[in-house]
């Protein structure tokens, strides 16, 4: 199972979603989906808007955890 840490990382910053859609251009429906952890998949191109917006790997944003 992967785990999405957005919502850790948008808490440590007091971020809402709509600061993360507006300054990514992300649309509000995937942040969310990937804040509650029940996105089924994402686009690379929007993981790496937020890796990039966050200033962090791919590692600290998504984690493989055994079921």
């Amino acid at each position: 199972m992967i785990k999405c840490h957005l919502s850790r990382l948008m808490g440590e910053r007091k971020l809402k979603v709509t600061d993360v859609a507006r300054e990514t251009g992300l649309h509000r429906n995937t942040i969310t989906l990937l804040y509650k952890e029940t996105a089924t998949r994402v686009e690379l191109d929007a993981v790496d808007q937020l890796c990039e917006f966050f200033d962090c790997e791919v590692g600290e944003l998504f984690e493989r955890v055994s079921d």
